[in-house]
Order: C-alpha cells, then structure tokens, then sequence
C-alpha cells in the first residue's frame, strides 16, 4: 500500500473542541496515568431512544480514542444512571411498582441496548441514589459558604453569586427565564427565576434525611456529587448532548466550582442533535425512535455506523436510507475482513490505527472513508493468490497485506466496527421457519452435484429456493460461499 492510501505516522496529539472555551484544544491529560471522562447518563424510567444512544456512541469512540493513545488501564471513564426523579416517583406511583425495580429494568435495557452497539463498559456506572450523602455534603458546603439559600422545605443554589454563570451556554442572567426542571410552586420559592434546586422535601415517600429536612435531591446536584466520588473534584473531559449544556451542564459548573473552588471539568465535548428528517427528534412531534425497536430489525453495528456518519459536532440526519447503506458498507469490509482472515489470523497486533484527521476533533467521517477504500486490499489479496507468481514473491506479498491489513482492522476497532465472526456476519440470520445453515450447506453441495450430472431442472429449483430465501451465492476457485442479502 502507498503512503496515501495508509497513514503509519504514529500520532498521539489529540484535539478535541472544548464547548466552554468554543474553539479546538490539544487535549493534554492532568495525568497520562489516569485520564478521566464522565459522561451523563439516562434517567432510568423509559427505554432509551436513538438521540441518546448517538451521544453514547461518541463518548464510547472517545473512551476508545483514549485507552489506545494512554493505555486501557490509564482511563477512567464514568457514566451515571440518574435512579431518582420525579419522573420515576410518578411512573412508581402509576404503576404501582417500587420505584427500584422500574429503575433497575431499564438500566439493564438501556446497558443491553448500548452492549448491541458495541459500547464498551464504563470504568464506573454510579446511580444517584448510591451517592445521596454526596450531594448532601455539596449543598451543606454551598450553604455555608453562601451560595445557596434555604426556602419553604427547599434549597437552591444562588446563580447572582457565581459571577460566570452562563459562560458555557452563552446564557445572561437577565436574559434568563428558568435554570433547572421547575416543580410546582417552586419559582414563588426562588429569590430570582434563574436560581436552580439542589434539595425538593421529601415526594410519596421518596426521601432521605438531611440537616435542612427530609426531602430528595435536584437533577443537577446528582452528577456533580456522582463525579466528585468517582473521578475527583476535577476531571479531564465532561461529555454529553448538546441538549444538556443549558441548563444541566451550565448549573454543574456553578455548584461544582463554587463548592471545590476549582474547576469542574477542563475540557468540555458536546454532540450534536439528530434530525428526523426535518424536524429534530422530540416528544412533542411523536418522532421518538427507541433502540428497542431499531434494533428488532438492525445489527446494532449498522446503528453505531450510522451514528458515526457525520462529525459528532454536526446534525446527522436520520433516515432508512442511511441505515441500508450503513449496511451495504459493512457488509463490503466483513468480505475484505473475510478474504485477509485467510491469509493473516493473527493480524490483530500488527500495524498502526493513527491517521492526523481523526485525531483532529475525532473525524469518524474521515475514518469511515479510509476503510471504504478497500481496492489497494482486494487488490493485494487477489495478487497473493494468483497461481503464477513465486514463492518468494508470495511471501513478500503476504507481510504486506498483513501490514495493511492490520492498519485497517485497528481502524475499524477505534470505530468500534468489524467486531464479529465476517463468516456469521455475511451469512447474517435466516428468517424464523427458514434454511438452516446446515440445509444451505447441504443443498450447495447438491448444487455441485447435479450440475456436474447437466441436471439442469433440479439445479433451477435449487437456485429459486436460494433466491426466495435471499440468499447470495459466490463462487470462488476454493469453493462456494453464501451469505444473506
């Protein structure tokens, strides 16, 4: 492979747009030893939706980005489960369940669909409701030091005294109508309309006690007291949806910097929303897509790729279509996966993954073009195994396909992509009531058979049963392969 096809300049620079800064960094790790990243998680009453799993997907790429640039054991990464909420008081109260199993049943959702998708584990998993001692101590230390002020049962947090309130979204305090996910009757409370909870009184008996009453925590205190605990008072990288960054992001800051006299985080990464064609993807327009449901009748690595299409930073618009040729791509790389499997199995510690644009404030776009340029592959492979070259030429030819090779397949695993079997990918799952693999092999032998013996009648037949279970037939000097359309 030429120098332009494949990069090999070992490139350990990363750049990330940091939001609250709104320009590129060079992100440089407070300790190479342990990098650290939280990201926001869900609010566990519902099942996830595809807006949450794109923002999953790119803080999993980074997590990935991170461990190979510092080393697996050097990254710390925490995403929170948000276990208690109003929301879930109501669902509990609804339903008639306890509200532990409803949080428990759709955190095991929520981590199953993201597993299909292929985003590894987090470092940690915090649930809100493990560190409530936490937030106590955080609002007990923002009370006395003034930033906070108790009313009526509640306690809220102080924006007029954090003089950089709203250098994250841009937000002025004159400007603003509301800050937090407002209660009833909890404005007459505030002292000003942008102030934000940190402790509501206690709700159908949710509740623990603190010294300024029994009551339940406000959304933005949770994440605050849930990075604290797992990473420290500073961490390298806050990531999350652009939805988050006002107000939850914005009121993370002020509690977290005013209570630590530090910064909270250094570097802040937001992704963009999707688009469901025109609109974006909201309750209110009934244009909610669940992972649940997409994953009923896609591969979750067709979804991943799909989410990766466009610059984390930029809208991605959501369609069918983006989906089917999300799949002709992987179904294309799972045969160049297939054919050099052949020749280098053990490819997987040779070559480099670096190329200087992906780097460049995680370019997925740029990466996924590099892999669908696989000529100079197929090229090579198709060269190694013709039958007039040498020996000798041969195995020249084969170390440089497993340099390519590998290059290529570390890429796609920085992506999170070719994670599977390329032979059960190709041949993919039959529908219920179909061919077994078993009967498809059988009959693709009597296939052979009967064309060797000019039986052409049964020969038709055969294919018309390949064709109505769509399946695709290739046929190769070393034999048959099949794999479903």
């Amino acid at each position: 492979m030429s120098q332009t096809d494949i990069r090999t300049k070992i490139m350990t620079e990363l750049t990330l747009y940091n939001s609250l800064k709104r320009e590129k960094e060079v992100f440089k790790p407070m300790d190479p030893k342990r990098v650290t990243m939280y990201n926001c998680g869900p609010t566990v009453y519902s099942y996830a939706h595809i807006g949450n799993a794109r923002a999953a997907v790119v803080a999993d790429v980074l997590f990935r980005v991170l461990r190979h640039i510092y080393g697996k054991d050097c990254v710390k990464y925490a995403r929170n489960l948000t276990d208690v909420d109003d929301k879930i008081i109501a669902a509990a109260k609804e339903t008639g369940f306890p509200m532990y199993e409803i949080t428990e049943k759709f955190a095991k959702i929520y981590q199953d669909d993201l597993a299909a998708l292929n985003c590894l584990p987090p470092t940690s998993e915090p649930k809100a409701t493990e560190h409530i001692g936490g937030m106590i101590a955080l609002i007990e230390t923002l009370l006395a030091d003034g930033y906070a002020y108790e009313s009526d049962g509640h306690v809220f947090f102080d924006v007029s005294k954090y003089d950089e309130y709203g250098q994250l979204s841009g937000n002025t305090l004159d400007a603003l109508k509301k800050g937090d996910r407002v209660g009833e009757g909890e404005v007459a409370r505030k002292k000003q309309s942008a102030d934000f909870v940190l402790w509501k009184p206690e709700r159908d008996g949710v509740g623990w006690n603190a010294p300024f009453g029994r009551g339940r925590p406000g959304w933005h205190i949770e994440c605050s007291a849930m990075a604290k605990s797992e990473l420290g008072e500073t961490i390298d990288i806050h990531c999350g949806g652009v939805d988050l960054k006002f107000p939850h992001h914005e009121n993370e800051i002020a509690q977290s910097n005013c209570a630590h006299g530090k910064p909270m985080a250094n570097y802040w990464v937001h992704n963009e929303f999707l688009n469901m064609g025109k609109d974006k993807m909201s309750k209110s327009l009934g244009n909610v897509v669940l992972i649940r449901d997409l994953l009923k009748d896609w591969d979750g690595e067709v979804i991943r790729l799909a989410l990766l299409k466009a610059h984390y930073r930029s809208e991605l618009i959501w369609s069918e279509n983006l989906l089917k040729e999300s799949k002709k791509n992987l179904d294309d790389w799972y045969r160049v996966k297939n054919d050099c499997m052949r020749f280098a199995p053990n490819v997987k510690s040779k070559g480099n993954a670096e190329t200087i644009d992906f780097f460049d404030d995680l370019d997925t776009p740029n990466l996924i073009k590099f892999l669908s340029d696989t000529g100079a592959l197929q090229s090579l492979r198709n060269r190694l195994v013709h039958e007039g070259m040498t020996m000798q030429v041969q195995l020249e030819m084969q170390d440089a396909l497993v340099i390519g090779y590998g290059i290529w397949l570390r890429t796609a695993n920085l992506l999170g992509l070719l994670q599977k079997d390329p032979e059960d990918w190709l041949r993919g799952k039959g529908k219920e009531g179909g061919l077994s693999d078993d009967a498809i092999d059988n009959l693709i032998k009597e296939r052979a058979e009967v064309r060797a013996a000019k039986n052409w009648s049964r020969a038709d037949e055969i294919r018309g049963i390949f064709a109505a279970e769509n399946i695709i037939l290739e046929d190769g000097k070393d034999g048959t392969t099949w794999r479903r359309g």
